[in-house]
């Protein structure tokens, strides 16, 4: 049973050292996106998903051995808190890098709307209405 213990604890350090890896890769990805340095986020998309297999399989391999396990030492109770804790905190970053990476898109499709002269576009007025006016910023633009 102490081998038992021994073993799963094994794992789930295996665990929380591949979320502490993959926070560090999610603050990375913010980085990225907030900086519009868009090359480096086909890389970090393939770590984003070799992290997660590594965590899936070895969920599943502590799946096994904690089913088997009689009593689990106070050791690895703490660190089963500790995982939920960094996975709670990764899908958190994971959240924010995708609301980051939306806005940064929609900044984007604006830009290229009033570049492209798009016939009218959506401001606000001083009581922060929804207005659309015609585009004349670019009517006479010549590139």
């Amino acid at each position: 049973m102490a081998d038992h213990n021994g073993l799963i604890t094994i794992k789930l350090n295996e665990q929380v050292d591949c979320l502490d890896s993959l926070h560090d890769l999610l603050n990375e990805e913010l980085n990225s996106i907030a900086s519009r340095r868009g090359e480096g986020l086909k890389e970090i998309a393939q770590q984003k998903m070799s992290f997660l297999t590594k965590l899936s399989s070895l969920d599943k391999e502590l799946n096994t051995l904690i089913a088997s396990n009689d009593e689990q030492s106070s050791n690895v109770k703490d660190l089963i808190t500790l995982i939920r804790k960094k996975l709670e905190q990764c899908q958190k970053q994971n959240d924010v890098n995708a609301h980051a990476a939306h806005q940064a898109q929609l900044s984007v499709k604006q830009l290229k709307e009033i570049l492209i002269g798009a016939p009218s576009s959506m401001t606000y007025d001083q009581g922060g209405s929804v207005i659309n006016t015609d585009n004349k910023l670019v009517h006479n633009l010549k590139a």
